[in-house]
This record gives C-alpha cells, sequence and structure tokens, in this order.
C-alpha cells in the first residue's frame, strides 16, 4: 500500500466535463498542486452517498481556504456514473475522478473485492498529496467511517 512520503503511481483517470471525457494522467494532475484526494467504495452507495462526499462538498471553500489547489473524489465506477453522483451531490467544486479498470487503486494497493456485489472496488480513504507526494494518508478499516471524512482532513490542513 501507498505510504506517506511517497509519490503517486502513474495512471490515468478520467473526468466527463462539458467536452466529452478527459483523460487525466495522475502525475500531471497533481503535479505542482496542494490536493485532497478521496475515495469511495462506489458512487450513490449509502455511506459514499449520505456522509462521505457531503462533507466535502460543505466543507469545500474551508478545505480551499487552507491552500488546497483541488479537491478529487475517486471511485471504481466509470465517468459517466461519477459525473451524474457529483450533479445529484452538487459536488460543484470537486473533481469527480473514475477509475474505470481499477487500475490506479490497484498501483495504490487500496483496492478491494465486493464479489458479487460489485467486484474490485477501492478502499475508503483520504490523502493530502502535495506537488504529487502524500502527506498524509488515512485509511479506513473495513466498514468504518471515521478518519477519511472531510472534518478530520479539514482539521490536518
Amino acid at each position: 500500500m501507498i505510504a506517506q512520503g511517497q509519490r503517486l503511481p502513474e495512471g490515468i483517470l478520467s473526468e466527463l466535463t462539458a467536452d466529452g471525457v478527459v483523460e487525466h494522467q495522475v502525475r500531471e494532475l497533481f503535479a505542482k498542486k496542494k490536493a485532497v484526494l478521496f475515495a469511495v467504495p462506489g458512487a450513490f452507495t449509502p455511506t459514499c452517498s449520505n456522509a462521505h462526499l457531503p462533507g466535502y462538498v460543505a466543507l469545500a471553500d474551508e478545505i480551499k481556504a487552507k491552500g488546497v489547489d483541488m479537491i478529487a473524489c475517486l471511485a471504481v465506477n466509470d465517468a459517466f456514473v461519477m459525473q451524474a453522483w457529483g450533479k445529484d451531490q452538487n459536488a460543484t467544486e470537486l473533481m469527480m475522478l473514475a477509475d474505470g479498470s481499477g487500475a490506479f487503486t490497484k498501483a495504490l494497493g487500496l483496492e478491494f473485492d465486493t464479489g458479487n456485489f460489485g467486484g474490485i472496488r477501492s478502499r475508503r480513504y483520504a490523502m493530502i498529496v502535495d506537488d504529487g507526494v502524500v502527506t498524509l494518508l488515512n485509511v479506513e478499516a473495513p466498514k468504518a467511517f471515521e478518519v477519511s471524512d472531510a472534518r478530520t482532513i479539514l482539521a490536518a490542513l
């Protein structure tokens, strides 16, 4: 699993914009920025939709006021689902990033297999990334939601 002090691995994450699907090279996307990246097991799922994403939507301005250039939500879903979920949650200040194949999540070592529920998904986590280097990594225990929430990350900034 990736650790604090390590550089994000290479990878491609997708985002659906008004111009269509944009593929972002991870290292370029996080270069020369201070970012918060949080991941959820799946869009439109209960904890993700009722607590995790809404917390970042509500605190986006406060997080950005701490010098954060970008807040990104990641899930092993496709870009169309992520964009629809972002619209549903009014996540206008966040990037809704898709790791459709789960390749980036696997490169981080933060994947888990849900079996018939949805297959390979991301563990729930949040990280602070400074110029591509992870400076804080909070990974949740299975079925927990205690250390990756927006308030915890805001307090750490």
